[in-house]
């Protein structure tokens, strides 16, 4: 079944210097295809976890007007990307999709935010499986998300100062579950403060 659904290969990568990083985006080429926008996302998911457990997600993204829904299916086998099947469409009416969700028995399980920069290399030809780099700023600090061939990825985080042993291949949920646990802090969910901008 997954075979014929679109798959996405990513990695993560923490960074440690915003201000060094753009510097190094704009050695390496890379332009701003999509100015800095806030994205609030919306995991949903039955009572009993099934898709979860199933290592599955079902995600709505509100950024600006638009809604984006988001299926991605179990992760691949993979000592360093994360690959899983990925289906994706945006939705005209975000709060009606939520009362259908909830008729079918989803609910909303994890709320996360963010404010996302998207990058391109300079001169590519704008498609929809162009390779991207986006820039995140979360509540659990900043990260970019290298998405693309296995080659394309290896060769950017390179030359952007990474190693293999850098790459990221967890979500930011689990990341963030991650950090409770180190602060020992209960998990609920990763939004900013008030008088974050």
């Amino acid at each position: 079944m997954w075979h014929e659904v679109p798959h996405e290969i990513e990695i993560k990568l923490k960074v440690e210097d915003p201000l060094a990083l753009k510097k190094k985006l704009k050695e390496c080429g890379f332009v701003v295809v999509e100015h800095r926008h806030f994205e609030s996302n919306l995991v949903f998911d039955f009572r009993n976890s099934r898709l979860r457990n199933s290592r599955s997600l079902l995600r709505l993204r509100n950024k600006g007007n638009r809604h984006i829904l988001t299926f991605k299916g179990p992760p691949h086998p993979s000592d360093s990307y994360k690959i899983r099947p990925e289906i994706e469409m945006e939705v005209r009416d975000g709060k009606t999709l939520q009362q259908i969700f909830k008729v079918l028995g989803l609910r909303p399980t994890f709320r996360y935010e963010k404010y996302r920069t998207i990058y391109a290399e300079k001169g590519r030809r704008k498609t929809a499986d162009m390779p991207l780099l986006v820039f995140d700023e979360t509540p659990i600090g900043p990260y970019i998300e290298l998405e693309g061939p296995w080659g394309w990825i290896d060769r950017k985080a390179r030359r952007l100062g990474y190693r293999k042993e850098d790459y990221i291949k967890s979500s930011y949920a689990a990341l963030y579950r991650k950090q409770c646990r180190r602060n020992g802090v209960k998990p609920k969910d990763m939004v900013f403060h008030p008088n974050k901008s």
